[in-house]
């Protein structure tokens, strides 16, 4: 046998090793399994073989796979507290363990972190999802709860501490929101609440967000830029997320390549900025950014506090603004409390209600708006958990500013011409309090024909 036979016959065998070592992937419509419970990330992805790690099945897979996700609680590499995606693909929930049955509101597939991630997740959202490069390039969320309700901190729920912000019933205190003094009652000192989305990153491509509950979000539910392409939102539950729900900005320059279409979504309790009493800074359900297209409808919009929609936003350009094409139409109101929709006007914001939408210049489409009629909230109150909802509707804070002209600093103020200062205090009954995961689920086909309905599963 000679030599060089001999070296390709070694050659060969090496790369029939390499090969059987380490999971590969024919072709783009590759197929992984992931399981918490039953996977190991030692394994090939196959069915028989699930990997345990969803973070691990996305740096696997190839571009345009797709990963099927059982149930379970997925929270990153090492329980980091985050998942990224970096490459086009679809990631779909809500599988049972042996993958044979798929029902997202049944086989919950929940990214919800443990409060030892509150140091590790640092900047991150629950999903950071950046990628560019392909205008028909597709990436798929479907099937997901992303819960922040065990790593926010929030004051301890205390029936004789009226200052925790719990209404009766409501499992937690009100929210200690970040880069916020917040004085009191006592907090979960275990936690700590972050500057972060449940979705956030910038996204050329077609996306589809689907299916999913977005929850207890401390900053935002969606956030995210549109590079160029399409963006798809729709058959999502929203709950008790702070300074929006869904704003998706454009990342283009050219009119008309950033588009959003957010439709038949349930979206409810979303918080403004801070807790203050008369705070008016943020709390949207969607908001319209400059320079994207966005096609608003068949949705329902509950509890808001500030305003459902914003349409404040304007491009300082003034032909970019003319071109951009923005519409409201066919969606359910119920009990925001400053209006269904925001528009620029005299002092900060002008006030719009559903039953004015018609003459909304800025909408080309805008009919079917109405507020929920009494049929339509009686079957919402009986999906929605109703101490939060008892909550919300009562509502109160007071402050107050205390003031000694005669105390030591005010008198040193006062001796270098500076002004006096006070001390400020206040209460409130509510503030973007943890939702319950277990009740989350039941706001899905809660009213026939709007918002978020029973997933149709293919």
């Amino acid at each position: 046998m000679s030599k060089s036979f001999s070296k390709n016959v070694f050659v060969l065998l090496a790369a029939i090793i390499v090969f059987m070592a380490f999971p590969t992937f024919a072709n783009a419509s590759a197929t992984l399994y992931v399981s918490e419970s039953r996977g190991n990330n030692r394994n090939n992805g196959s069915l028989e073989k699930p990997l345990k790690d969803l973070q691990k099945a996305i740096n696997d897979a190839p571009e345009g796979a797709q990963i099927l996700v059982a149930e379970g609680n997925y929270q990153g590499t090492l329980d980091v507290g985050f998942i990224e995606i970096k490459k086009y693909v679809s990631i779909i929930g809500g599988y049972s363990q042996d993958f044979s049955k798929r029902d997202p509101l049944l086989y919950k597939t929940i990214i919800r972190p443990g409060p030892a991630s509150s140091g590790t997740s640092g900047s991150k959202g629950l999903l950071e999802v950046y990628v560019r490069g392909k205008r028909n390039g597709v990436i798929l969320i479907d099937g997901f709860i992303l819960d922040k309700g065990d790593t926010n901190c929030y004051f301890l729920p205390a029936p004789d501490n009226p200052a925790s912000g719990t209404p009766e019933g409501v499992e937690t205190g009100r929210l200690d929101p970040p880069g916020f003094s917040s004085s009191g009652a006592p907090k979960m000192q275990d936690r700590r609440t972050h500057s972060t989305q449940l979705v956030h990153g910038d996204v050329e491509g077609q996306l589809t967000i689907r299916n999913c509950v977005l929850m207890n979000g401390s900053h935002f539910g969606i956030q995210m830029g549109n590079i160029g392409g399409h963006f798809n939102v729709y058959n999502n539950v929203f709950l008790a997320n702070r300074m929006a729900a869904c704003e998706i900005r454009s990342m283009n320059n050219t009119p008309g390549q950033a588009t959003v279409a957010f439709h038949d979504n349930t979206v409810m309790f979303v918080w403004r900025r801070d807790p203050m009493p008369g705070s008016k800074d943020m709390g949207y359900g969607f908001r319209y950014m400059t320079g994207i297209n966005a096609d608003v409808y068949n949705n329902i919009f509950g509890c808001i506090d500030f305003a459902a929609l914003d349409r404040a936003y304007v491009d300082s350009d003034k032909k970019k603004e003319e071109q951009r094409v923005t519409s409201a139409w066919n969606n359910l109101f119920f009990s925001n409390l400053e209006a269904d929709l925001t528009l620029p006007g005299s002092g900060m914001f002008q006030r719009v209600w559903a039953k004015s939408f018609e003459d909304v210049l800025q909408l080309v489409k805008y009919e079917g708006n109405q507020e929920m009629n009494q049929v339509q909230i009686a079957a919402l109150v009986k999906a929605v958990d109703k101490s939060y909802l008892a909550g919300f509707l009562n509502m109160s804070g007071t402050g107050s500013m205390d003031h000694n002209p005669n105390s030591a600093e005010n008198i040193f103020r006062s001796a270098l011409g500076m002004p006096q200062r006070g001390t400020s205090s206040y209460r409130v009954s509510m503030y973007m309090n943890r939702y319950p995961l277990e009740k989350a689920t039941a706001l899905f086909g809660a009213i026939a024909n709007y918002g978020a309905q029973k997933p149709k599963l293919n």
